[in-house]
C-alpha cells in the first residue's frame, strides 16, 4: 500500500478490524512515520443497471451513496448507517444473481431502505426518484407512508395523521 503523504511504496499493519463485507486497516508508513487508515472490501460481480432510457452502465456504489447522503442531509443519519444500507443493496443485487437489473429495481430497494431508516429521507428520495408533477402526488406518498405506521410526535403521544382526500382538499391530480 502506498503512503499517501510521501509515496512509499510500503506500509505495516498497525490494527486489522471489520466484519466479512469491509475491512478496516490502520496503517503506518516506515518512511515517514505518518499514520493511515484504509478499507477493504469484498468485491462482488454485480449486475449492469439498466436505466429508463435503455442505456446499460456498471453499478455505481458512489452515486447510489450521494443520493442517499442526499436525502439524508441535515437528518440524524450517521454515514456508517448509509454505508450499512448501501452493502445491503449491493447484496440483494449479488444473491439476485442477473446480469442486468433495471433502475427502477435499485430505486425501489434503496426506497424500502429509506422507509426503515429516515422517514423525511424516504420522502426526499421519493420526490426526485418518482418525479412528482404536482402536490397530489406527493400527499399520496406521504398518506401511504402514515397510512403503514403511526406518527410519534416529539413530545411522546402517539397519534395518526391523515391529509383529506384531494379533492377536499383542493387538488387535482390531473394537470
Amino acid at each position: 500500500m502506498r503512503c499517501p503523504k510521501c509515496g512509499f511504496d510500503r506500509s505495516s499493519v498497525l490494527d486489522s478490524r471489520g466484519q466479512a463485507e469491509l475491512i478496516r486497516r490502520r496503517r503506518s508508513c516506515p518512511a515517514c512515520d505518518y499514520r493511515f487508515t484504509t478499507y477493504e472490501r469484498v468485491e462482488e460481480v454485480l449486475p449492469m443497471i439498466v436505466k429508463k432510457d435503455g442505456r446499460r452502465e456498471p453499478f455505481d456504489r458512489a452515486k447510489v451513496r450521494a443520493g442517499l447522503i442526499k436525502a439524508c442531509e441535515k437528518r440524524p443519519v450517521s454515514v456508517d448507517r448509509i454505508d450499512e444500507v448501501i452493502i445491503k443493496i449491493e447484496q440483494q443485487l449479488a444473491q439476485m444473481e442477473q446480469r442486468e437489473v433495471s433502475s427502477r429495481v435499485i430505486g425501489e430497494l434503496l426506497m424500502n431502505a429509506l422507509r426503515e431508516l429516515d422517514q423525511v429521507a424516504y420522502v426526499r428520495f421519493a420526490s426526485v426518484y418518482r418525479e412528482f408533477s404536482d402536490v397530489g402526488q406527493f400527499i399520496e406518498t406521504l398518506q401511504g407512508l402514515l397510512d403503514t405506521k403511526e406518527v410519534t410526535p416529539r413530545k411522546g403521544k402517539v397519534s395518526t395523521v391523515k391529509f383529506p382526500t384531494l379533492a377536499a382538499a383542493g387538488v387535482s391530480s390531473k394537470r
